[in-house]
C-alpha cells in the first residue's frame, strides 16, 4: 500500500493536483454550504455554465491566458447576474425564470462560439476540465482565490447568516443589504472559475453542493456544516484522483463528483437528519397501537 503511493506521489502532475483540489476544497465549502442553506443550489449551476461565454471569448481572443479566462468569466457572470435582476424586476417573469433561460443561452453561445473558432483544444476539457494537466498559473489562480474567498467571509459571516436565517430583520437593520448579496455572488462566480480549468463547467459546481447537501444531513448547525463540507469535498477529491490514477481511463472530474455523489447518497440514507432517523423512529401512525398494546400487557 505504501508502495502504491509512493509511486503516485512521484508524479509532479499528481502532486499538483493532490495540492490544488485541497485549496480548492476549503474555498468552495463555505460558498456551497451558503448556497444550500440560502436555497440557491440551482443559482450556482445555472452561473456555472453562465460563465461560459465569456471564458470561451476570453480564450478565443488571447488563448489560454489565465487573466483573458478570469476577466471573461467574471463580466460574463456579473453581467448574467445583473441581467437576472434586471428582468425579474422590469418584466413578469420570476429571477428563477429569468437565470434558468440566461444561462442556456449562455452555454449554447459559448459552445458554439468555440465550435466555431475551430479550437485546438477539445470541447471536452472545457466541459469537464483537465485537472491533471494544471499550470503553475492556474495554481496560482486556485490559491489567490481561497485566499480572497476565506478572508471575504471572515467578514462576511455573520452578516450572511443573519440574512440567511432572518431575511426580514436583516433588511431592516442594514443600509445596503444588497452589498452583501452581491459580495456573495462575486465569490461563487470566482469559485466557479477557479474550479473551470480543474473540474470543467459541468462538474465545478458539484464539488460545491455535493459535500454541502452530505453534511447538511449530519448537523445542524453551520460550523458543523463548514467542518464536515470540507471534509466531505477534500475526500472526494483525494479518492477521485485516486481512482483516476488506478484506471488511468477514467476521468478526474467525474471522478471526484461521483464520489462526492457518493457521500450524498450514504449520508442521506444513514444521516441522523436523512432518512436513517426517519426508519428509527415508529411512526406516527404506529403510535396509538404501541401505546395501546403497552397498556393491554400492564393491565393484564
Amino acid at each position: 500500500m505504501l508502495e502504491f503511493f509512493a509511486e503516485m506521489w512521484s508524479f509532479a502532475f499528481m502532486k499538483r493536483a493532490f495540492v490544488v483540489t485541497t485549496v480548492l476544497s476549503a474555498s468552495v465549502t463555505p460558498v456551497g454550504a451558503f448556497l444550500v442553506l440560502r436555497r440557491l443550489s440551482l443559482a450556482g449551476e445555472a452561473m456555472a455554465h453562465a460563465i461560459t461565454p465569456g471564458i470561451v471569448i476570453g480564450f478565443v481572443t488571447t488563448g489560454l491566458s489565465v487573466i483573458s479566462l478570469l476577466v471573461g468569466g467574471l463580466v460574463a457572470g456579473i453581467g448574467v447576474a445583473i441581467l437576472t435582476a434586471l428582468l425579474a424586476r422590469k418584466t413578469i417573469l420570476r429571477s428563477d425564470a429569468s437565470l434558468a433561460s440566461l444561462y442556456l443561452i449562455a452555454l449554447a453561445a459559448g459552445i458554439f462560439i468555440l465550435s466555431a473558432a475551430g479550437s485546438a483544444v477539445p470541447l471536452k476539457s472545457f466541459l469537464f476540465g483537465s485537472i491533471l494537466g494544471i499550470d503553475d498559473a492556474s495554481m496560482m489562480l486556485v490559491g489567490g482565490v481561497a485566499t480572497v474567498t476565506l478572508a471575504s467571509f471572515a467578514v462576511l459571516l455573520r452578516p450572511l447568516i443573519v440574512s440567511t436565517c432572518d431575511p426580514v430583520f436583516f433588511e431592516s437593520q442594514t443600509r445596503r443589504p444588497w452589498l452583501v448579496e452581491q459580495g456573495f455572488m462575486l465569490l461563487l462566480v470566482l469559485n466557479l472559475l477557479a474550479a473551470f480549468k480543474t473540474l470543467g463547467t459541468l462538474m465545478a459546481v458539484g464539488l460545491m453542493i455535493l459535500p454541502a447537501t452530505a453534511a447538511r444531513y449530519w448537523t445542524s448547525t453551520i460550523t458543523g456544516q463548514l467542518v464536515l463540507g470540507f471534509l466531505f469535498a477534500l475526500s472526494s477529491c483525494w479518492i477521485g484522483l485516486t481512482l483516476s490514477y488506478i484506471f488511468p481511463e477514467t476521468p478526474s472530474g467525474p471522478a471526484i463528483v461521483l464520489v462526492a455523489g457518493g457521500f450524498f447518497l450514504l449520508s442521506a440514507l444513514l444521516g441522523p437528519l436523512g432518512f436513517g432517523a426517519r426508519l428509527r423512529k415508529p411512526s406516527k401512525a404506529n403510535q396509538p397501537q404501541i401505546n395501546q398494546s403497552y397498556t393491554e400487557e400492564r393491565t393484564q
